[in-house]
This record gives structure tokens, C-alpha cells and sequence, in this order.
């Protein structure tokens, strides 16, 4: 049965076993021409006398059974010393996969036909949407924020004049198919009290690769061949910024790292200097796809500083792609206090415009109470659906059961993907109608 997955579609296997079968063909016909057409009309003699002996009579039926049947059994031999062929290769390059060989194959092939996708954003919600979207397509592209200012990737900032890379490596570790080790190692934070405590390891990697390389995109491209990447990650711009807040009552608030912690209701976001130049890769990344997320994560301080980079929102807007939003489960203490989700929706569209969200994507399910309670000692409540307002600012609301099982305050990742991929692959408006009837269902 393993034998027969080499026969899987996709695979693009077949075919040359086809080849493989002409030339063998071909061959066998020159050994006739060499060797005299006598000895194949001797084998073929005899067959005919054993069909004969054993029924009395010729018949052709039963000549052409045992002619398929040779036929079956040459492909069979071919398919099997194909795979011995590939696999004594293989085992040397990669022994422990040796075994799955056909498997990964598949997989990968699989994969490579999936839609592009452009998710962007930044910090653990862009990372957990990602470990679900590698398993779907690995034409998946991460655009990153770049305003973080905080711990290791803040220290990194200042010390080497370099843009953040903490937000860049969970995205690379969340796309990564490689050993759990590394994947470890690369998330290990130094102890101690010396000038490395508190960094991570694979921002040290990352700055490194910078410097050698001397430039940021390199080396996030070299990087992803060591952690065996699926897609790409890229940053929204390699200029250093800084993201500014005005809050509604008129303070200003310097520093992402700073902006949560005032406890100000926010009116607008923006970046310094007010010309940020993105990276092309980027734009092209945005313009080419067939789906673009915005989301989850922090909405001021994730999501819409990659959007108020130059050019993006712009390309965004001019995007062919459905534009997806995902809506965080929980409001986030001393940003989005009290937000309904047509608030989030509403603060992305007043910033850089109409356009850049077709759907919503809203959680709808009920979460447990004592987990409520859990957010609650922290400032975080559930966000409320509010679909007619939702509706009204003339996006669609999708909603659907996304949240973890294990931890119901964030998201899941394969759930995430799922009704992602639905959206994509099966057509938005046949996925509308079933989403519409699911709501109606539930009112």
C-alpha cells in the first residue's frame, strides 16, 4: 500500500515513471532487434501451447490476461526499483525521513499549489495565525512590523541602529518545519545579570546575519533556510521608526512599549519620521496575493504601523486580494478598552481609509466565565460582536468558533486557518451565505 503512494496526483511522479516505462520499452524492442525476433516468438509459443494443453482450444481472451498481467508485473518492477533508487539517495541526505519520503513529497507539492497569502501584522497574535496557515500553503508571506521598541529587540534597536527582530523571529520560529530543538533554541532567553540577560538567542542570530550580510532582508532569507521556513518573512520597512499615540485628550505618548501603559484612550497613531520608506518585497507581496489578513494582534501597535508605512495601505487598497481582518477575542488594558469589534474595524478604516478590509472575522463563541473572571483581574474582557455596526461601516462579519480550547482568551491556530482557507478556496459568497445562515441559526 505505501508502494501506491507514489501514484498520489500532485506528486509529479508519474510521468516520468511513464518515461521510465518507454525506455524500457524501447530498450526490450533493440535487444529483439539484436538477439533475432526467434526467441520472442518462442516465448510467445509457448504460452500458447500452455493455454492450450490446459483448455483444449486457444483462447485469446486468456493470452491477453497473462499479457496484462506481465505488463502489471513490469510496472510494478519499475515502480519498486524507482523507489530504492531514490530512497539509497535519500537516506543519505536526510536518515530519518527516509521512511516518509513519499509523504513529504506529497505534502510539499501540496502545499506549493496553495494560495498566496499576505498576512500582516506583529507580536504573538501574527505568530499564532501563522503556525496555522504553514500547514494549509507555504505561499505565505509575513510583513512585520517594525515599531517595537521593547526589551531585547529595544536594546538590539539602540545598541546596533538596527530595526527590532524580536517580532521578525516569532514569525520565522511560527513558519519553521524544523527540529523542536532549534526551534528552542532560537526563542532561548540568556539568564543572569550581564549585558546578554534577557536577550533571545535568535535575536542575537538575527543581528548577527544582519551584520554580516549587511542588510536585514538577506538576512532574514538566509535565516529561513536554517529553520526551514515555509513562506517568507519580511519587515514593512528597514528604517528605523518610532510610533507616536495623541490620545483624545490631547497627550501625546512616544515609544510602542509606552503606549499601553498611560491608560489614555487613543485617538490616532503615527510613525516617525512621517516618511517611511517600505520594502518593495512587501508591496509586491500585497499586490500579488490572493488573500491579505490584517491581524491578530494589537490593533495601534501591531497591526496599523505596518499600514501607515508608504505605500502600503496604498497597495492594500489596489489589492485584488479578499481583505480579511481578525478581530481580537479580548480588548487589550490601556489600548483598546471597551472596544467593539466594529471599534477596531473602525479605527483601521479612519486611519488610512475605506478599502482595506472586506471581511470581519469575529469570534462566536461563548467564553467559559470563570476564564472571564481570569482576564477580568487583568483589565481584558471579551470583545462584543456588534454586527449591524459592522455591517454599517460596509464590511461583512464572519463569525465562527476561533478560539483556543486550551486557552480561551486567544486564538487557535488551526481553527484560524481553516475558516481562512474556507474563505479562499470554496469563494466568498457561497462561504457568506453559510456564515448567514449559521447566525441566523443562532439569533
Amino acid at each position: 500500500m505505501h508502494l501506491l503512494k507514489w501514484l498520489y496526483p500532485g506528486l509529479k511522479f508519474k510521468r516520468w515513471l511513464v518515461l521510465f516505462a518507454i525506455g524500457v520499452m524501447l530498450a526490450s524492442m533493440g535487444l529483439a532487434f539484436v538477439l533475432n525476433y526467434k526467441y520472442m516468438g518462442n516465448m510467445e509459443e509457448a504460452i500458447f501451447k500452455a493455454i492450450y494443453v490446459s483448455t483444449g482450444t486457444y483462447n485469446y481472451t486468456a493470452t491477453s490476461i497473462i499479457g496484462l498481467l506481465v505488463v502489471l508485473l513490469g510496472f510494478a518492477v519499475m515502480l519498486f526499483a524507482t523507489r530504492m533508487i531514490i530512497r539509497s539517495v535519500i537516506t543519505v541526505l536526510i536518515p530519518d525521513s527516509s521512511e516518509k519520503l513519499v509523504d513529504l513529497i506529497y505534502e510539499k507539492r501540496k502545499l506549493n499549489r496553495g494560495p498566496a497569502i499576505t498576512v500582516i501584522g506583529g507580536g504573538t497574535g501574527l505568530s499564532v495565525l501563522l503556525r496555522g496557515i504553514k500547514n494549509a500553503t507555504s505561499n505565505v508571506t509575513a510583513v512585520v512590523t517594525v515599531a517595537d521598541d521593547g526589551g531585547s529587540s529595544g536594546r538590539l534597536r539602540e545598541d546596533l541602529g538596527m530595526i527590532p527582530p524580536g517580532d521578525l523571529r516569532n514569525c520565522l520560529v511560527a513558519l519553521a518545519d524544523t527540529e523542536p530543538l532549534m526551534e528552542k533554541l532560537f526563542q532561548h532567553r540568556f539568564g543572569g545579570c550581564g549585558d546578554l540577560a534577557g536577550h533571545s538567542f535568535g535575536n542575537l542570530f538575527i543581528a548577527a546575519m544582519t551584520e554580516v550580510l549587511g542588510d536585514v532582508e538577506k538576512a532574514l532569507k538566509e535565516s529561513s533556510k536554517v529553520l526551514a521556513v515555509k513562506g517568507r518573512v519580511l519587515p514593512a520597512s528597514t528604517q528605523r521608526v518610532r510610533l507616536i499615540a495623541t490620545m483624545t485628550d490631547g497627550t501625546i505618548v512616544e515609544g510602542e512599549s509606552k503606549i499601553p501603559l498611560v491608560h489614555k484612550t487613543i485617538d490616532r497613531v503615527h510613525l516617525y519620521p512621517p516618511e517611511v520608506e517600505p520594502v518593495k518585497s512587501s508591496l509586491e507581496a500585497i499586490q500579488d496575493a490572493d488573500a491579505v489578513i490584517l491581524g491578530p494582534g494589537s490593533l495601534y501597535t501591531s497591526v496599523l504601523p505596518n499600514l501607515l508605512v508608504n505605500g502600503i495601505a496604498e497597495t492594500l487598497h489596489n489589492s485584488r486580494a479578499i481583505k480579511i481582518y481578525i478581530c481580537n477575542v479580548m480588548t487589550q488594558p490601556g489600548e483598546t478598552d471597551g472596544y467593539t469589534a466594529s471599534m477596531h474595524a473602525k479605527a483601521i478604516i479612519d486611519h488610512v481609509g475605506p478599502g482595506v478590509i472586506d471581511y470581519v472575522l469575529v469570534n462566536s463563541t461563548l467564553i467559559d466565565p470563570a476564564v472571564q473572571e481570569k482576564y477580568a483581574k487583568e483589565g481584558s474582557y471579551p470583545v462584543k460582536v456588534d454586527e449591524e455596526a459592522l455591517i454599517d461601516l460596509g464590511v461583512r462579519v464572519l463569525q465562527a468558533d476561533i478560539i483556543s480550547a486550551d486557552n480561551a482568551g486567544h486564538h487557535d491556530p488551526a481553527k484560524l486557518s481553516r475558516n481562512i482557507m474556507n474563505l479562499v478556496n470554496q469563494g466568498t459568497d457561497n462561504l457568506l451565505d453559510y456564515y448567514l445562515r449559521g447566525n441566523k441559526s443562532k439569533h
